[in-house]
């Protein structure tokens, strides 16, 4: 373990020695906390109260002995969590001061990286598991907009239960503490989520924080909104209600915008945006500020995860500030844009003044490499030169061309073959669930013929077709479709076994009859329970339902005409 704390990558899943077991003051575990200095621990709010002392005791420390140590709440570092007005939660978050300090090589730093698809664990004290456990999750996105994360465990088992509370969250790639737990939730659907507090996150609510916090902030300077945006330029509002919705993820990939040298408006708009999606930056003031606005022109906190100036740097330079925010600091001797293309995990990025760059065609491609890996981008230029006219081509044009080329194949798989396959057994076997088949194959049908005559269009005015709703609705049928084949599947076998049932009692029925009356009298009755049973199994489209029915009926009627299978008295035994 290094002397500045931390753990790295290729670290052991030993017990981390900054891992933290907090009790309350009646012997119960409250839950976790992070050691981040000597004499700080860092936690969740609603872990302690106030104004009590708990005790932190260092599950990881070296020796059998398990040291604890008496806290409290430092100062007035403590940020209970709050509901806004959309009912999100906000805060919940403190930093604790230890009685007497631990050793500097038990601390660990945070560190600020970009979130999305992160693989990521845990060590936290749940019930049954006091001395600590490693939960591993994924990060699957933001929400809310107090800039919280939504964690998605790898299996069941692994929420986040009480007892996680405060729990440092660990990046696998880089072996980083990028993060705290919250809490854990299990929907009335049963979905499982965790959820974590970034490091920008805690440490906008504790700036305290701050000196215990690695990594470079998200934001360039130049790029933050200054005290006089809002009193020297007003708001352009279709500019900012575009930024807002991309920045909440509109289904746009790649969003490229004009701001001109000397468009002041324009320019404090842009900061604006940026300011105020960036988790550490969001702070109240600037939100109390933007809420005057209109509402569909503020973003949540969180989203982009890095906002480059690209005004006077190479395309090398703003590759190392991606692959830094990336966590991609392995193999240093790797050029660093094949890190980039080897690596697992995107960000949301913006880079304003791409013409204005060193290199601005070098950029372009570096652009088009993080696109193509899944990267959300947001460019700005100043002018709308030959750069600007290639960006618009290679990144928005063309990927939107072969999106919907891909959109469109999909839909005719859906209104061809598929729809095809889906009728042939609709019209061999009845289900109650297939009211949905013509509406929806309607309504693909109406994509088909609306992306047929759109034209991809890019840029900032935001022309074309949705892509990504027709993508949903697509899906969407899709999956349903597919669930009402397998549906109907399943009654072609139960149909198919139900005809061999009743094969095989009319066979046993036959020889009974033969062979316990000299005559072979026939059972009328039975006769016709056989007859109802084989038109319903043979009806096309078979009602299985009503089948199975009419096969339990000759079959019990078969049981109760067999001797072996009578009770006693005669009595049917079946």
């Amino acid at each position: 373990m290094a002397t500045d704390g931390g753990i790295h990558a290729g670290s052991s899943m030993e017990t981390p020695c900054w891992a933290v077991r907090i009790r309350r003051a009646d012997g119960e575990i409250a839950g976790a906390g992070i050691l981040l200095s000597p004499d700080r621990v860092l936690t969740c709010a609603h872990v302690v109260d106030r104004g009590a002392r708990v005790t932190a005791e260092f599950v990881g420390a070296p020796g059998l002995a398990v040291p604890s140590v008496a806290a409290w709440v430092d100062g007035g570092a403590y940020v209970p969590e709050t509901r806004d007005a959309d009912g999100d939660p906000c805060g919940d978050v403190a930093l604790l001061r230890l009685e007497h300090p631990r050793p500097a090589e038990e601390t660990v730093r945070l560190h600020r990286l970009s979130a999305p698809n992160r693989s990521v664990r845990m060590y936290g004290f749940p019930l049954d598991h006091n001395g600590g456990i490693f939960f591993r999750a994924t990060i699957v996105g933001g929400v809310g907009r107090d800039g919280q994360v939504q964690l998605s465990p790898q299996t069941p088992g692994e929420l986040a239960s009480p007892g996680c509370s405060g729990a440092g969250v660990v990046d696998d790639l880089t072996g980083e503490v990028i993060g705290m737990v919250l809490s854990g939730l299990r929907d009335r659907h049963g979905n499982l989520f965790s959820f974590m507090s970034p490091a920008e996150t805690i440490v906008r609510h504790l700036p305290a924080v701050a000196r215990w916090t690695w990594g470079m902030t998200a934001v360039d300077d130049r790029l933050r909104s200054t005290g006089d945006d809002a009193a020297d330029a007003p708001l352009d509002e279709p500019f900012a209600q575009r930024l807002a919705n991309w920045l909440r993820d509109d289904g746009q990939q790649v969003k490229i915008s004009l701001v001109p040298v000397g468009d002041a408006t324009r320019a404090a708009t842009l900061r604006r945006a940026i300011t105020l999606a960036d988790r550490e930056l969001r702070t109240p003031a600037s939100v109390d500020r933007a809420s005057l606005d209109p509402p569909d022109t503020v973003p949540s906190a969180g989203g982009h995860d890095l906002a480059v100036d690209a005004t006077g740097l190479t395309s090398a330079e703003i590759a190392e500030r991606v692959a830094e925010r990336m966590g991609l600091w392995q193999h240093p001797a790797d050029p660093v844009i094949e890190r980039i293309k080897a690596a697992e995990v995107t960000l949301t990025l913006v880079v304003v003044g791409v013409d204005e760059a060193v290199d601005p065609p070098a950029l372009v491609d570096l652009l088009e490499v993080l696109r193509a890996k899944g990267s959300r981008l947001l460019l700005v230029f100043r002018t709308a030169g030959a750069s600007y006219e290639r960006a618009v081509c290679e990144l928005v044009a063309r990927p939107a061309r072969e999106r919907r080329a891909r959109l469109v194949e999909r839909l005719k798989e859906i209104t061809g073959p598929l729809a095809s396959e889906l009728y042939a057994r609709m019209a061999t076997i009845r289900a109650e669930d297939t009211r949905h088949v013509d509406s929806d194959l309607v309504r693909a049908h109406a994509a088909l013929a609306s992306l047929a005559h759109a034209k991809c269009a890019a840029g900032d005015a935001g022309q074309g077709p949705d892509l990504a709703r027709y993508e949903r609705l697509a899906e969407r049928m899709a999956r349903r479709m597919a669930t009402t084949i397998r549906t109907l599947d399943r009654l072609i076998d139960r149909r198919d076994e139900l005809r061999g049932r009743l094969k095989g009692y009319h066979v046993l029925h036959q020889r009974s009859l033969y062979g316990h009356s000299e005559q072979g009298e026939e059972d009328l009755t039975v006769d016709a329970l056989y007859l109802s049973a084989h038109q319903l199994l043979q009806a096309t489209p078979c009602d299985v339902r009503a089948a199975e029915a009419a096969v339990d009926a000759y079959m019990r009627r078969i049981d109760c005409q067999d001797p072996e299978r009578q009770g006693p008295g005669g009595a049917c035994a079946s």
